[in-house]
């Protein structure tokens, strides 16, 4: 037998995913379309309810094999038509190859999914608008949390239920599949979708197979070229009755992040106001300092510049075992391994007095600036201006780990039994987290003029010279803050199904979670602002002049490329900030690491019961699920908060459960043309840390927060429809609609507030050691639960190979794919009143769209791919009277070549982000500029060898 695609035909092992190229029942080798997309065909053994089965085709084996990434797209295309849920597939284009290097990368290319780039690389996902918090991510059928931390400005770590895909190498799997549509055996907790992350196993192998690959990397900013390695190898006896499995992947990278950086904008009014001799044109002194947001003048929070050395080491292994003593028994031991190490060099300079109340923003004069329509002083010259250099320097790892079993067992023609315990362990840890800043109080002539987007910052004194800067006690400060981050999961489940008819099967199962977090973290012991001071010579010998800033970004002349920071190994060495009982840090019996201490225990027990009915041997073309799922959880969780004078450990615990109705209906209109139509009740769990009953306070330079928990949080839920027309005019291509709706109720929200420390009710002894007074202002976050409201779009897809072209141009195929979400959630505004304003889901961009152009022949492929995503929202309200916080729209581009040398070697060329897309963060409607760096181009030249 021949499947037939202008991709490379070698002489190499078939995998049973890649017979999922042909749709069910095809035995040509034309482009018709079968007859009837009937559900996939029985095999000797199913997998488990829920999963996507790969092997699901015909068994008889094909004389040539057909690889590369046309394929991919065909076999992906059958495995979607013969699902009645709404599910979107990416296959690997061959063994141990997947067609993007970053596992958030190749989901962005699914309709309705939206990524989130961190440090250049793929982080997060949101689907149809929802974000990752209420995305759950299932990997070899069992749910997993992975957790890693970013830079400030980019969300710091994941303390959430969201997973950080960034974890792994896109070469440990070779299938991702998006289920958007929800069915009773598919455990409950998303909103949006499960993402499902399948590795390999050794039985989708028809003989032995090893696989060698090399690439180089290059960063365009950061000038550094990194190795890349992977491998598979794997063998099954003749019998097919014992297999085994074993990939490995490591990378290093390398990045450069940087740019500018304000940390929000806030009104004049806020800190005490400017001082008392500002002038602004046209404005009296009561307009510069109004008070009231509303009507009040806004200026740059903490106008500054910020650089990120990056460098990270990714080693992960995946290794499978499969034990088929019998045609009707199956058993599957999956294992997976990835540790993510990294460092993170931060060079800052600041003008924080803006940000300051007392000696701060109170002493700060306005000489003289410029007041645009939307009431912000954009340009501005400035006298009593408090300037930071600072240097910090993290260490961050990140091991993940998951062993799952899963039993497959066929009682008699008409029974099934399966099911699977597993457990997954996310372990993060930040052992070093030091800043030390140097200061230079009350300098002349600051200016900065944000009439471009990337703004002119123009310090009055020479920041490259260390004798403009002291390191001075009760200013300066040395921060040591080490912290932990710890996910884990126990599974198990069991299901049985029974083939009542051709026409009707019955499934039941039952399914148990325990998911346990805690957090940890330690600070200073005797306050971060209490310090050595030390003399100009002294900080001299401790400093290192930072230099090379802006490349490739639009900085306006008179911005600096070059200023001092510390140098933290100096000044271990020469000021003992490790060793010196001075700067000691302590976890529990610090009072303000103390809030980070956090457990959550949840036990989530469920049943469900369904039947999957397929008319079409009785003449009805109509095939689909109907099915409800019952789920109990029970939450218990601690944290430190304050009892009068005290801050004390504390615990919560709470019960819900909920009834979860579903349903998904396909009539096959012709053997090409299909409907969906799909109904359901999904509830997405409040984020993990957000349910402590504790409380958090943070002094970070003039950053003033104090966030605590909600025990109270209610889930998440949704009433879901869905619809959608899916044309399949040949083998490889789509035309499809999709409509979607869902009813949000019970939304949780974070709520910010602004409020003098002196009314939290927490002790005056938390701020002894910080630059804060009882006066200030904390920015007060806690997550609440507010009304929701509607979210509904569209979605349109399009995937059509241009083999029907004459010559060389049937070589050629294009995806594309746009979706339209629209949404009306209501954020409460005010903690003390009902008041709401009505604004986008935060994370939800309103338009998305996705598209590839490839050219593909025997020997060569090339394939250029564009990605966007239009602004989102990060915060609502925002806070200091914005609005809101959000990030603007993106653009990018990737570009992949490779050459096939022979069957077995290929040499490949790739690039990653061709127009050094920005990082564009803002605040308010009035697009006040919050953050805007960038993280150059990546380029891989790499070559693949399979034996």
């Amino acid at each position: 037998m021949l499947i037939v695609s202008v991709a490379h035909a070698q002489a190499a092992p078939e995998t049973n995913a890649q017979k999922d190229a042909r749709a069910p029942g095809d035995t040509t080798d034309t482009d018709t379309p079968p007859a009837s997309p009937a559900l996939p065909p029985e095999q000797p053994v199913a997998g488990a309810p829920g999963t996507i089965d790969a092997a699901a085709a015909d068994a008889s084996a094909p004389d040539i094999v057909v690889t590369g990434f046309r394929a991919s797209l065909t076999s992906a295309l059958g495995i979607k038509r013969n699902q009645t849920a709404a599910v979107d597939v990416i296959k690997a284009e061959d063994i141990a190859e997947f067609p993007d290097l970053n596992l958030a990368e190749s989901l962005q290319r699914i309709p309705g999914v939206a990524i989130t780039r961190v440090n250049g690389e793929g982080r997060s996902i949101a689907v149809r608008g929802l974000g990752p918090e209420y995305t759950r991510v299932r990997i070899n059928g069992m749910e997993a949390i992975g957790t890693t931390g970013g830079t400030d400005n980019s969300g710091g770590v994941n303390r959430g239920r969201g997973f950080d895909f960034n974890i792994f190498s896109s070469d440990l799997f070779n299938s991702l599949a998006v289920r958007k549509t929800a069915t009773a055996d598919v455990e409950e907790g998303s909103l949006g979708g499960t993402v499902d992350l399948q590795i390999a196993r050794p039985f989708d192998y028809r003989k032995p197979t090893a696989v060698v690959s090399a690439q180089a990397s290059y960063n365009d900013l950061r000038k550094r070229a990194t190795p890349k390695f992977s491998g598979l190898i794997t063998a099954s006896n003749p019998e097919k009755t014992f297999g085994v499995l074993l990939s490995v992947a490591y990378e290093e990278r390398s990045v450069r992040e940087e740019g500018a950086n304000i940390t929000r904008w806030t009104y004049g009014g806020f800190n005490g106001g400017f001082n008392a001799a500002s002038t602004l044109p046209g404005k009296t002194l009561a307009q510069i300092n109004d008070a009231n947001p509303e009507t009040a003048l806004y200026h740059p929070r903490i106008p500054g510049l910020v650089s990120y050395d990056i460098f990270q080491k990714r080693l992960g292994a995946a290794g499978s075992v499969q034990f088929q003593p019998t045609s009707k028994t199956l058993l599957s031991i999956d294992a997976l391994y990835s540790r993510l190490d990294g460092t993170r060099k931060e060079s800052q300079l600041q003008a924080i007095s803006f940000s300051r109340s007392g000696t701060g923003k109170p002493q700060t004069t306005i000489r003289t600036g410029v007041v645009d329509g939307d009431n912000n002083i954009i340009s501005g010259t400035f006298d009593g201006v408090d300037l930071r250099t600072q240097a910090r320097y993290d260490e961050l790892t990140t091991d993940f780990y998951q062993v799952t079993a899963t039993l497959d067992q066929k009682i008699g023609d008409s029974i099934k039994f399966g099911g699977v315990v597993g457990y997954a362990d996310s372990k993060f840890s930040n052992p070093v987290q030091t800043t030390v800043t140097l200061d230079a109080a009350n300098t002349n002539n600051f200016q900065y003029d944000f009439t471009t987007r990337f703004p002119l910052i123009r310090p009055g004194v020479d920041v490259s010279n260390p004798a403009s800067f002291g390191f001075v006690n009760g200013t300066s400060e040395v921060r040591i803050r080490p912290q932990t981050v710890d996910n884990s999961f126990t599974n198990a489940k069991g299901f049985v199904e029974w083939t009542v008819s051709p026409a009707l099967k019955l499934k039941a199962g039952a399914d148990w979670r325990r998911f346990e977090y805690s957090s940890t973290e330690q600070r200073r012991l005797s306050g971060e602002t209490v310090v050595t001071t030390l003399t100009p010579a002294q900080v001299a010998a401790a400093t290192t002049l930072f230099s090379g800033f802006g490349k490739g970004l639009d900085v306006p002349g008179g911005t600096p490329t070059a200023f001092v920071v510390p140098d933290l190994a100096k000044f271990a060495s020469l000021y003992g900030i490790y060793s010196n009982p001075l700067y000691a840090t302590g976890g529990i019996e610090n009072a303000t690491a103390r809030g980070s201490f956090i457990t959550v225990r949840e036990d989530d027990l469920g049943g469900w019961g369904m039947g999957e009915f397929n008319f079409a041997d009785l003449g009805v073309p109509v095939r689909g699920d109907l099915g409800v799922r019952y789920v109990k959880t029970d939450q218990y969780s601690t944290g430190y908060a304050s009892q009068g004078a005290a801050i004390n450990l504390v615990a919560a615990d709470r019960s819900y459960h909920r009834w979860l109705p579903s349903g998904n209906l396909v009539m096959d209109v012709t053997d090409k043309l299909l409907v969906r139509l799909a109904s359901a009740k999904t509830l997405a769990r409040a984020g993990i840390s957000s349910i402590t009953p504790g409380g958090s306070l943070n002094v970070s330079g003039g950053n003033r927060s104090f966030s605590s928990g909600n025990p109270d949080l209610k889930p998440t839920a949704s009433t879901n429809y869905d619809a959608s027309i899916e044309w399949y005019p040949t083998r490889g291509a789509i035309y499809a609609v999709s409509a979607f709706r869902k009813d949000i109720g019970s939304f949780v929200q974070t709520l910010s507030t602004g409020v003098p420390f002196s009314a939290l009710g927490l002790p005056a002894s938390l701020l002894t050691g910080t630059t804060a007074s009882p006066t200030d202002v904390f920015i007060v976050s806690q997550p609440v639960n507010s009304s929701g409201g509607r979210l509904q779009g569209f979605e349109v897809n399009i995937q059509q190979p241009f083999s029907f072209l004459p010559g060389i141009l049937s070589n050629f195929g294009v995806l594309a794919n746009y979706t339209y979400v629209k949404s009306d959630i209501d954020y409460l505004i005010s903690a003390t009143s009902a008041a709401t304003v009505t604004e986008p889901l935060i994370g939800l961009s309103k338009h998305a769209a996705n598209g590839t152009l490839y050219f593909e022949t025997e020997k060569f492929s090339i394939r250029g791919s564009v990605a966007y995503r239009s602004k989102y929202l990060t915060a609502v309200p925002g806070t200091e009277g914005n609005a809101y916080n959000g990030t603007n729209s993106t653009t990018n581009f990737d570009a992949q070549m490779s050459y096939n040398v022979t069957d077995s070697l290929k040499l490949s060329l790739e690039a990653v982000n061709l127009t050094d897309q920005v990082n564009d963060q803002f605040v308010d409607e009035t697009n006040r500029l919050n953050v805007l760096t960038h993280s150059g181009r990546q380029f891989f030249l790499g070559a693949r060898y399979s034996f």
